[in-house]
């Protein structure tokens, strides 16, 4: 499952950077990188750019909260990311 899920981060960050949004690469560990931007108080990379572009569905948290891959993060990650979501209207 975790490969699963680096291969959607990269394709989702290769469709944000097409669109002109500036992402950091994905990390040889993409999943403890995830976690660990996931665990912060703010956005992911890109996240506001693509809100802006109404492309949130490209974000780390879409991916994050999506029912592929929520068993990889822990609650407090995963609401931070429904949170964030809810916020910028993603499921209005």
């Amino acid at each position: 499952m975790e490969e699963k899920f680096r291969k959607a981060w990269e394709t989702c960050r290769r469709e944000a950077e097409a669109l002109g949004v500036r992402m950091r690469p994905v990390e040889a560990d993409a999943l403890a990188q995830a976690r660990r931007i996931l665990s912060g108080h703010r956005p992911s990379d890109g996240f506001n750019q693509l809100e802006k572009l109404g492309r949130l569905d490209l974000s780390l948290e879409a991916l994050a909260v999506s029912g592929r891959f929520t068993a990889l993060f822990d609650d407090t990650q995963a609401n931070h990311a429904l949170e964030l979501l809810m916020e910028a209207g993603f499921f209005g």
